[in-house]
């Protein structure tokens, strides 16, 4: 192949997500001595995008990996290089890109670059692929020249390729496709239909814009209407007359919706599209609900920070009571913004609230795997976080130390003195040790040198603000901890409290994992959030269940991965 490129740095793509750097190192590195290459990754998973770049000291290796390497299979898959084109605006100007429909199934990379690659140099060829790996039947080709995609559609358009008629023409954006190309489609949904609604009624409705095929209105299992159906035309323009013209109409008392029925997929994909350019930066979340907070109470709690679109506390399945949150939507982001602001942590009836903006479950879950992934990469592995023996932390002078009335120490073995009360400083011998969440190392020094209790059992002055709040004398009763204790502590500290609270609970549950998952939602959550956690059980479910999933897909992975 001749070609006008000097450079040494290619494009690798459709590389199965196992392929690691080292072994996409030892693949290319046979032909001449690699550089440098790069995987590119999803910058919150870390998981492979499916595509690297790879750099050559010169630009005869590169050329020589582009003829002997293309459409080599790694790890099972065929892997497609080019040339790396680092300008943008090559790729996206349509220039000598041309797009073929219509492929044999048996077509793949290499077969159409070896078809189109008599009309000039290619830079880019691809036939595009299923999950399963299985031609879609179309692909692209991406010429040097537009002098030699001419050429291409000219000799090619409407020739056999495995006995098959294929199409080539010039590539088009989805935009400018959009723009000349209507959609067309027989299939109606109709919705918000009375109960008392026929079928027949129905059919004489839409009947006046074409034949139709087929109608039906979706029934429960007593034969009860669900308020929505379907009808299928004979003719597209038909279909679009009756979505034209019915929809939005009075139809037996209520304002029916007529539009083009689509598969689930498409609708999912609609409503994601819809959620992140229409409601990305105004919609909030909000949970830590107190139980007498409604719809309209929440309304009017927030409608000091600007013009509320829409309002909801979530409720369980019959309506009785609340979940404990709910969402609210802005005008504009600005107004969130502000919302966010003033609102997060303010105590509101019994509870303090956590305000922050609504995220797709995907995007939470997808923050909570780089977490773990942030703990794998570390010095320090996660076990350390939260074991059922950990590293022995003693705290600075003037530091309190607290024990949560909640979580009994039993002595260690060989120890026969009297148990230490909570509030008091780690005896010595290393009893009672407080656990570092962040995997800390004890302070050089001797730690007999901290400051003990005063013998009239008071603590130091400096130490009174939070210990007169958290520290009883023997057999007395432990204060409740509330969010406004542990904000008053010591930054340092609030994280190393929350999570001697939160431990146990985690424990009881996952005595396996609870010092993984404990560790993973100290690092991923605010002091708010944690606090939240503590005083709502249902709600830690859900967060160890979202940890456990990320824990089990993360433990499925090959050592490469990891």
């Amino acid at each position: 192949m001749t070609t006008t490129f000097s450079s040494s740095s290619l494009y690798v793509g459709d590389l199965h997500p196992d392929v690691s750097e080292s072994h996409l190192f030892e693949v290319f590195n046979q032909v001449g001595p690699v550089a440098n290459l790069r995987i590119c990754r999803d910058n919150t998973t870390r998981r492979s995008l499916s595509y690297a770049y790879i750099n050559y000291h010169n630009s005869t290796d590169a050329e020589r990996a582009l003829d002997t390497l293309n459409n080599t299979p790694i790890k099972g898959k065929a892997c497609r290089i080019m040339w790396s084109q680092r300008d943008p605006s090559l790729r996206k100007s349509g220039i000598g890109n041309i797009f073929i429909k219509n492929l044999d199934k048996t077509v793949d990379h290499k077969a159409l670059y070896d078809t189109f690659s008599a009309f000039g140099n290619i830079l880019s060829c691809k036939v595009v692929t299923d999950e399963t790996n299985t031609s879609k039947g179309f692909g692209f080709v991406h010429y040097e020249s537009q002098e030699s995609a001419e050429k291409a559609i000219a000799k090619v358009n409407g020739m056999m390729i495995n006995n098959q008629k294929v199409f080539v023409g010039p590539f088009k954006s989805s935009k400018e496709r959009g723009a000349t190309q209507e959609v067309k489609y027989t299939n109606v949904f109709i919705k918000n239909l009375s109960e008392d609604v026929s079928e027949q009624q129905l059919t004489d409705l839409l009947q006046a814009h074409g034949k139709i095929t087929n109608l039906c209105i979706m029934t429960d299992e007593k034969g009860k209407s669900k308020g929505f159906g379907f009808a299928n035309f004979e003719h597209a323009d038909a279909a679009k007359g009756a979505v034209e013209n019915e929809n939005g109409k009075m139809f037996s008392g209520k304002v029916i919706y007529v539009g083009r029925a689509q598969k689930k997929l498409e609708r999912e994909a609609e409503l994601k599209h819809k959620f992140e350019t229409k409601y990305q930066g105004v919609n909030l979340y909000i949970k830590n609900l107190d139980d007498s907070i409604d719809s309209d109470k929440l309304r009017a709690t927030f409608s000091a920070y600007g013009t509320i679109t829409s309002s909801k506390v979530m409720r369980d399945d019959k309506g009785s009571s609340s979940k404990g949150f709910g969402f609210v939507c802005y005008s504009t982001p600005d107004e969130a913004s502000k919302a966010v602001a003033e609102m997060h942590g303010r105590m509101v009836g019994s509870k303090p609230l956590y305000v922050a903006f609504a995220q797709r479950k995907d995007v939470r879950r997808a923050q909570l795997e780089a977490q773990h992934t942030k703990f794998k990469s570390s010095r320090m592995p996660v076990q350390s976080i939260y074991p059922p023996t950990g590293p022995i932390f003693y705290p600075p002078a003037g530091m309190p130390v607290v024990y949560p009335q909640m979580i009994p120490r039993p002595p260690r073995a060989g120890w026969n003195g009297p148990v230490p009360q909570q509030g008091q400083y780690p005896p010595m011998q290393g009893q009672y040790p407080i656990r570092n969440p962040r995997g800390g190392v004890p302070p050089t020094g001797n730690h007999r040198n901290q400051p003990r209790p005063r013998p009239d059992g008071q603590q130091p002055a400096a130490q009174q603000p939070i210990a007169q709040q958290l520290i009883a004398e023997p057999q007395a009763v432990q204060p409740e901890v509330t969010l406004a204790t542990v904000q008053s502590m010591p930054r340092e500290q609030q994280n190393s409290f929350l999570g001697e609270l939160l431990y146990p609970l985690i424990h009881a549950s996952q005595p396996d994992l609870s010092g993984k998952i404990t560790g993973m939602l100290l690092d991923s959550l605010t002091v708010e959030e944690l606090f939240t956690l503590y005083q709502r059980t249902e709600l830690l479910a859900d967060k160890i269940k979202e940890a456990l999933d990320v824990l089990t897909n993360n433990t499925n992975e090959t050592p490469e991965q990891q």
